[in-house]
């Protein structure tokens, strides 16, 4: 009996331990649909029956000057001139119509979470207006570390300070990054990031902690984390250093392209029937007798760079959102002179290195630096991400990284690099600061102390402040925020019955499941549809375009890379058949600044640069180099005279200053960058490279070619 009994039990504990085993290990392997490598929801364009080719038809956005109309509409303007020209049969007539035009939302800031708060509250039938001062992303949203993820670290914290609060954060962001990739397959993908071991004690704790992740991901996981030994560490990412590595673990978070994905919902927003207008600046708010909001009124900068003095009008609207970032102050105190301020600046850092620092496709996290803080070392578009700092910082238009901070990065670099690999000060081929708008909550007990995730604040006489969070989860901060904006302002969603066909097909409706409830979970951004992992095969195999070029156009624009492709000029040469680079080290090409300025309201040349292709954050000196080329075919898009193409110059070469273009640089002339001649003996760079040496062995026939050579090998003594 007593046999019996040891015997039963063995064999429950085994048979559990091997349920908890096979478990673990379906669980990790289990087969499932990996969001983002789904194929295309629409075919891409193909040939008709008889031959012809039958390109997409997708739908356009309204033009800048009718999208400015249209605000002026709101104010009035329109429809006084009709009353005064007689059309209207009596001023009841034009007041009916001004009121038609009242927006029912106006968002002030088109960065991250205004643009999201525009398509959140479009798609929910409501009238709504979306004013930018500079261009969309230009300040914190192009700025970030490019990642769209949970929080690994943040989950740490989460579980030694028994903090549900930070959990539930860690939650809602997992679930965030899985729209992300639904909603834009092109613009965002996993990324596997690895965690070095230097101890094997911290393998078991690391492990836990990344299964942790995996787990609480649940259904909106990707491929689960593992552990590498040291000579697989070593295969992954040759660059590592080898002293004391013991090993390292893989987890998998997003990645994006992130001014792209900022660019690409305001385009949203537009055909959904925002009105959307960048380079307008708010320049004071309106109020009605009962002391509430009624408007604001605005300027053109456009028309100031053209050399001509910018009107201010007044657009109306039921209710107004803040959507500023770290600017937010600025408007607040339009609202109110006395109120205190809630943004608690800080400068994040980031430097962009050459590629050969990184594996094409693994990051790494240094989750303890020398002073506590965590570093990310990212491949991005071809080169490598570095950072970020964490500082305060007062407030500015375009920060300058600064030169402690960029030291400190590379040193923190040296750290987990090969000693054989020399990390120098002139292989950093980008530099910026993104200022985080971390904010404080002015109706709490401690005003001081800071919010853990995002604010939405109203004010007495009805401004709307969304402020804080992170990129991963804008869009949730936009479903709160313009669930509040609903209530606040007495709003009445509805069905949206007049959806465009974002697809440019009749495959699928767009607008089926927009009931009035938030649906942005499920809105497909512009170029999602026709995306798929083998579009760019399509695309060389129809306009004979560079391989890197084709992966880039659609990895940026999605099925919108076929509009890209056809808008780019004939090279008249054998292969490729079209694309003129932009720069020669970087697959940007000049349809790419054509349809900037035709399709997403690119206005200046840094509006191209750097948030429409990336240029300027790539590579701050090819971003300077390519300008000549940029603008001249804005120009011509645009119709620039001579002297708005000088302002563009100087514009510009002031902003690569702040992606770090040397100092030496910033009075380059365009004539010096297009001749050639602009010297750069004086920078660091100049001094990194054999330039001059002759080599030390050499075939006959060259040092015959080369006099300067001649007879200076030892070979041809």
């Amino acid at each position: 009996m007593a046999f019996r009994q040891r015997f039963a039990r063995s064999l429950l504990y085994t048979t559990g331990a091997v349920a908890a085993g096979g478990g673990l290990i379906y669980f990790s392997y289990r087969p499932r649909n990996i969001p983002g490598l789904d194929p295309a929801a629409v075919p891409p364009p193909g040939y008709t029956d008889s031959g012809s080719w039958r390109p997409p038809q997708f739908p356009k956005v309204k033009s800048r000057d009718e999208q400015i109309a249209d605000l002026k509409r709101s104010g009035g303007i329109v429809a006084e001139a009709r009353v005064g020209n007689g059309i209207f049969g009596s001023t009841t007539d034009a007041q009916s119509e001004q009121d038609d035009g009242i927006y029912d939302l106006l968002v002030i800031g088109a960065g991250a979470t205004g643009a999201g708060v525009a398509l959140d509250a479009a798609t929910r039938g409501l009238k709504v207006a979306v004013v930018e001062r500079d261009d969309f992303a230009a300040g914190t949203s192009s700025k970030s570390t490019k990642l769209v993820h949970g929080g690994v670290r943040y989950l740490e914290k989460a579980f030694w300070e028994m903090d549900y609060n930070q959990y539930k954060l860690v939650k809602e962001a997992l679930r965030e990054r899985k729209y992300f990739l639904d909603t834009a397959p092109h613009l965002s993908s996993w990324l596997p990031i690895m965690l070095p071991l230097d101890k094997w004690w911290k393998a078991p704790y690391y492990w836990v902690g990344t299964k942790a992740y995996d787990i609480l991901a649940g259904s909106e996981g990707i491929e689960t984390s593992y552990f590498l030994t040291r000579s697989k560490a070593i295969e992954a990412f040759p660059m590592l250093k080898r002293t004391n590595l013991v090993g390292a673990l893989v987890y998998y978070d997003g990645a994006h392209n992130d001014s792209r994905m900022n660019v690409s919902l305001a385009m949203t927003a537009a055909l959904y029937g925002t009105t959307v207008v960048n380079h307008m600046e708010v320049t004071g708010l309106e109020k009605g007798a009962d002391g509430r909001l009624s408007g604001a009124r605005v300027k053109d900068l456009v028309q100031e760079k053209n050399g001509k003095k910018a009107e201010e009008f007044t657009i109306r609207a039921r209710g107004i959102v803040n959507a500023t970032g770290p600017f937010c102050d600025s408007i607040r105190k339009m609202d109110d002179q006395s109120i205190k301020e809630i943004v608690a600046p800080s400068s994040g850092v980031h430097v962009v290195l050459p590629g050969y620092y990184s594996p094409a496709k693994m990051g790494l996290i240094d989750p303890k630096t020398s002073d506590g803080r965590v570093i990310f070392f990212l491949p991005w578009q071809g080169n490598t991400i570095a950072g970020t700092t964490d500082a305060p910082t007062t407030i500015s238009y375009n920060p300058v990284a600064g030169e402690k901070d960029i030291d400190w990065i590379l040193s923190e670099i040296r750290h987990y690099l090969s000693p054989d690999i020399n990390v120098r000060r002139g292989d950093v081929l980008a530099a910026w600061s993104g200022i985080r708008p971390l904010v404080k909550d002015p109706k709490a007990k401690n005003t001081e102390s800071l919010v853990r995730n995002h604010l939405i604040d109203v004010s007495d006489s009805g401004l709307m402040t969304c402020a804080g969070g992170k990129w991963t989860t804008y869009r949730q901060m936009a479903e709160e925020c313009v669930d509040e904006a609903i209530a606040e302002f007495s709003l009445q969603p509805k069905r949206v019955t007049n959806a465009p066909s974002v697809s440019g097909t009749e495959w699928i409706d767009d607008g089926a499941r927009l009931d009035g409830s938030c649906q942005t979970h499920q809105v497909k951004l512009v170029g999602a549809h026709g995306f798929s992992k083998t579009l760019f095969i399509n695309l060389i195999q129809h306009f004979g375009i560079e391989t890197d070029v084709a992966q880039h156009l659609t990895e940026s624009y999605g099925d919108r890379a076929w509009t890209v492709a056809a808008l780019s000029a004939p090279t008249e040469q054998r292969f490729p058949v079209r694309g003129e680079r932009i720069s020669p080290s970087y697959p940007f090409i000049d349809g790419e600044v054509r349809y900037a300025v035709r399709h997403e309201y690119a206005q200046t040349a840094v509006d191209v640069v750097a948030r429409r292709m990336r240029l300027a954050f790539l590579n701050a000196q090819a971003a300077l180099e390519a300008l000549p080329k940029v603008i001249d075919i804005m120009a011509g898009e645009l119709a620039w005279d001579s002297k708005r193409k000088e302002v563009e110059w100087k514009d510009a070469v002031a902003f690569l200053e702040s992606m770090g273009l040397p100092k030496s640089k910033l009075t380059a002339t365009r004539k010096e960058v297009e001749s050639g001649k602009l010297s750069f003996k004086d920078s660091v760079e100049y001094k990194m490279y054999s330039r001059h040496d002759a080599p030390g062995d050499e075939l006959e026939s060259d040092a015959q070619e080369s006099p300067v050579m001649k007879g200076e090998a030892g070979a041809n003594r």
